[in-house]
């Protein structure tokens, strides 16, 4: 099957601003000195609000291996906390603490725009690409 090089560009523009919008993110986290897979930790827990490793390993899309040992150095910082599932107390469930919330929130504060800007240029990237596409 042949490749639509109009296809192609769009997919490659759609992508460069995907990893545009990544590094600054990353930036951000890292000035404020999270990397970027802690930011993302702190990050899901706190849409969460609270999560098992399992959980996390679906919204982090990691093995479980690497979550484990993310969880137990963010632990260690303070940011997150473990507390015995009241449904099941063989499960632990993980969520921010006070300093992990206040660093979340630093980090979000000054990344703010970051989400507007990735959709703005890929409604830029997607109309520019529609209007020459016959």
């Amino acid at each position: 099957m042949a490749t639509d090089p109009d296809e192609l560009e769009r997919i490659a523009a759609f992508r460069a601003e995907l990893r545009r919008f990544v590094l600054r993110s990353n930036s951000v986290a890292s000035q404020a000195g999270l990397s970027p897979q802690r930011y993302d930790l702190l990050l899901m827990l706190k849409a969460a609000g609270e999560a098992r490793v399992t959980e996390l390993c679906d919204l982090l899309q990691l093995q479980q291996t690497a979550v484990t040992q993310l969880v137990k150095r963010t632990e260690e910082a303070g940011l997150i906390e473990r507390r015995a599932s009241e449904a099941d107390g063989r499960v632990w469930l993980l969520r921010l603490t006070a300093a992990g919330e206040a660093l979340l929130a630093q980090v979000v504060s000054a990344g703010r725009g970051e989400v507007g800007l990735l959709s703005e240029a890929l409604h830029e990237v997607d109309a520019r690409l529609r209007s020459v596409t016959p």
